[in-house]
């Protein structure tokens, strides 16, 4: 199929807009949303979104589990040109068509309107049992400022840690009442539209996260033995590297940068046209790259400085380091009980910043194409969430029967949903999106609203990237997964 065989953009059906602008390039007029008031509150929205939970746990897990350093250094080269060019990719889909994910899609080929409403079950999928974890960071800030005897004072250990983990999820009005609270936390904020109420929250968050990260970055490291820590984050031992080192890094993107779950191409659609994309892009990636760093020497220092310089604490992942290791790290550390409150408030901003952008995905939908009020979309989503969310938050305790597989291999309904969207369908759509506008559509196009001179060198290496690297990446993280799902002795 030649280029003036695809689909142009510019043949976008009409909705009800806030205001028009014309694109660059082409000419056409592309209606939009009412969007971010400034390129900063583009960039803070965006970025909130990027930093949460992954970059709070899984990130520093990832780095000391496959070897610190080199893991760091793989993840930074792959994040600026895989990350990177799929940030790109997706702020530049949504601005362009100036649609939510599933119009976005059909205005790129109508025969990829079915791609649009995949894209959709990712968050879809995502933002129930992300707010059940929500929840339970706000039961530990509580917790902390309480000052539970289980998660401090001089008896508390990671067993009674443990205890407090398992005795507080398996019980089942707890879970659901701090879950309960964490939704409504996200849901009023998108209630208030992007201006008032995402952009405003994020001007406010983003500043807030930074300070309490750099503060408590700080006050791990003057621990004794914490340099450790900083050395195994920040010194490259090559004979570490390997293949599971490398599909590591290049999985955590999708993590750290929001990508194929349908919030740039959203948030793009909210994206002034004067505004750059490439520059904006940059700062998105650098702000969430640092905070992932910044995250790392939270973490791993206090792992070490509580283990006596041993990281294999750090071999426990996902909940079990956040919600068992980490509060008898800070029971260890002088002022446990204020820096535990502190780290899991930055915990909880960071995880609100995230599910507010999954919210706003849905929501964006919804308003497009049923032509709903905000608030309605909004009251819709809400009791979806409570409805889908509520099997998670039951899994680990009534509904504890449901599960795939056993002992230490078992998937409880979180871990199942969480596998879903993450281990398969985010790799898919992100392949998918790929070779659509790799090879399905007018690309160039595309690269005009970019910004990418034509024939310029950058140009070139994007349209690389996109139709053959980037997929290829991609596919290689979606092979393993599912390797990994029917073969669990598999490590990658």
């Amino acid at each position: 199929m030649t280029d003036e065989d695809k689909p142009l953009i510019g043949d976008i059906a009409e909705e009800a807009p806030a205001e028009s602008e014309t694109a660059e390039g082409d000419g056409t007029e592309v209606k939009k949303h009412k969007g971010f008031s400034s390129k900063l509150g583009f960039v803070l929205a965006a970025a909130g979104s990027a930093v949460g939970l992954g970059n709070l746990w899984r990130f520093p897990y990832l780095a000391a589990k496959y070897g610190g350093g080199i893991f760091l250094l793989c993840y930074i080269a792959l994040a600026v040109t895989v990350g990177f060019t799929l940030l790109v990719l997706e702020i530049a889909i949504g601005r362009k068509t100036g649609k939510s994910v599933i119009g976005a899609f059909t205005a790129l080929n109508k025969k990829f309107k079915w791609f649009g409403f995949l894209c959709l079950i990712v968050p879809v999928i995502i933002v129930p049992y992300y707010s059940v974890i929500g929840g339970w960071v706000l039961r530990y800030i509580i917790a902390f400022f309480a000052g539970s005897d289980q998660l401090l004072g001089g008896s508390a250990t990671v067993g009674t840690s443990e205890a407090f983990f398992g005795a507080f999820i398996s019980n089942p009005w707890q879970p659901l009442l701090f879950f309960l609270l964490f939704a409504i936390a996200t849901v009023l904020v998108v209630v208030f539209g992007v201006q008032k109420g995402i952009e405003r929250i994020s001007k406010i968050l983003m500043p807030l996260l930074a300070v309490i990260a750099i503060f408590l970055m700080i006050y791990v490291m003057c621990q004794p033995g914490a340099l450790e820590g900083v050395k195994k984050l920040f010194v490259p031992d090559f004979s570490e590297f390997s293949f599971a080192t490398l599909l590591a890094a290049l999985g955590q993107l999708f993590y750290s940068m929001s990508l194929a779950m349908g919030i740039m191409i959203t948030y793009g659609s909210y994206m002034k046209k004067k505004a750059s994309i490439t520059g904006s892009a940059r700062q998105i990636s650098i702000c969430d790259t640092c905070f992932a760093i910044v995250s790392a020497l939270i973490i791993i220092p206090s792992i070490f400085a509580f283990s006596n310089n041993s990281g294999e604490v750090m071999k426990e992942s996902g909940p079990s380091l956040m919600f068992v290791q980490l509060p008898a790290v800070f029971n260890a550390l002088p002022g446990g009980r204020v820096i535990g409150s502190i780290f899991f408030i930055l915990v909880f901003f960071a995880a609100l910043t995230s599910s507010i952008s999954l919210v706003e995905t849905i929501v964006s939908v919804l308003r497009e194409n049923l032509k709903w009020s905000r608030l309605k979309a909004c009251v819709i989503v809400f009791g979806f969430i409570i409805v889908v969310g509520s099997l998670s938050s039951l899994g680990y305790g009534p509904l504890s029967f449901i599960h795939i597989g056993s002992g230490s291999d078992q998937y409880m309904i979180l871990d199942m949903f969480d596998y879903l969207s993450n281990s398969i369908l985010m790799p898919v759509v992100a392949i998918i999106t790929c070779l659509l506008t790799g090879h399905f559509m007018d690309t160039h196009t595309l690269l005009d609203e970019i910004g990418m001179r034509k024939g310029g060198g950058y140009r070139k290496y994007f349209l690389i990237m996109v139709r053959y690297i980037a997929p290829i990446c991609m596919l290689a993280i979606l092979v393993c997964n599912i390797l990994k799902f029917i073969f669990p002795v598999f490590d990658f």
